[in-house]
């Protein structure tokens, strides 16, 4: 009882706070359909169409994670000039994010085309464009990273965006700030209060044996204040000044994507407004339990978290 009272002052909490979400732009799209026979060109199935979605992805659904619960959000990023640009700049309105996005007239939107048939993906078709950033797409994206917030999420996605001059930036802005990474960019994570890699994340930037020592050598070796390591099926580690284990929450796992865009949006946010890991690992824990048994990317929601909470 007197954990579900302290993780419902949190979320509370939750709706006093400014967070800036920076990172690589994802849109989501998925075409739902059903499959009654092959192909008479190729051995492939043919999909008749019955409806189409598409969803905040990426830095984008980190940022309608922190809006779902509350918390005045802003979100950096880069859109193409396209078609692409719209549609998310229409969902980003529809879920309160505040519009910092830039425009590069050289790249698409990136966008994820996922072709789904009786829950089961098909096939996934991409448009992107991994080139850094630079010249007046650059200049513009980091002048937007002037604005007065209580802490800064990092998405990388290795789409360009998290880059050498956009981690400079933040750091000389002296807030919280937390990072998502990729492993191929490890070098710009040095001294992030905290970062939130997955284990085949943590165990590509790290080799060690096991969790345990993997945690303290990624932390140590990069100067993080905290690290979290999610670990799946067995929940998370949490690396601060000691060692913690949180067991994983979900009643069943239908779909992990989007997962750790949920982790890292609750942990910064909870920790922002608790001060206490514990409490935020338990929060983001309840949090991952639930996204993952949605279908594709979709943000947690306070009402969900709250029914959760009460069902003890």
């Amino acid at each position: 009882m007197k954990m579900k009272h302290k993780l419902k002052e949190v979320l509370q909490k939750l709706q006093d706070l400014r967070i800036l979400v920076v990172g690589d732009l994802i849109l989501d799209r998925y075409i739902f359909g059903r499959v009654e026979r092959i192909s008479p060109e190729a051995p492939v199935p043919v999909v008749e169409v019955e409806r189409e979605e598409f969803r905040l992805g990426g830095a984008a659904n980190v940022a309608n994670n922190l809006a779902s619960l509350g918390v005045k959000t802003y979100l950096a990023g880069v859109t193409g000039s396209d078609y692409g640009k719209h549609i998310l700049k229409g969902l980003m309105r529809s879920a309160n994010i505040e519009d910092l996005t830039v425009e590069d007239i050289q790249r698409p939107t990136t966008e994820k085309a996922r072709v789904v048939s009786l829950s089961q993906q098909l096939i996934r078709i991409d448009w992107e464009n991994k080139n850094s950033l630079s010249g007046k797409v650059l200049e513009k994206l980091l002048e937007r990273l002037d604005l007065d917030v209580d802490g800064i999420i990092l998405s990388d996605y290795a789409k360009g965006v998290v880059c050498e001059p956009v981690v400079k930036r933040i750091r000389e802005k002296r807030v919280f700030f937390s990072i998502d990474p990729r492993p191929v960019n490890k070098a710009l994570y040095r001294g992030a209060n905290l970062m939130t890699p997955n284990e085949k994340e943590a165990r590509q930037m790290a080799k060690e044996e096991p969790v345990e020592s993997l945690g303290w050598k990624l932390k140590e070796e990069l100067e993080l204040k905290t690290l979290v390591i999610t670990l799946g099926p067995r929940g998370m580690a949490l690396f601060d000044k000691t060692y913690a284990h949180f067991p994983a929450r979900a009643k069943q796992v239908y779909d992990v994507s989007g997962a750790g865009d949920t982790v890292v949006a609750v942990l910064t946010a909870s920790y922002i407004a608790s001060g206490d890991w514990y409490l935020a690992c338990e929060l983001a824990n309840l949090c991952a339990g639930i996204v993952v048994g949605k279908l594709g990317t979709a943000p947690i929601t306070l009402q969900e978290v709250l029914s959760v909470l009460e069902e003890g």
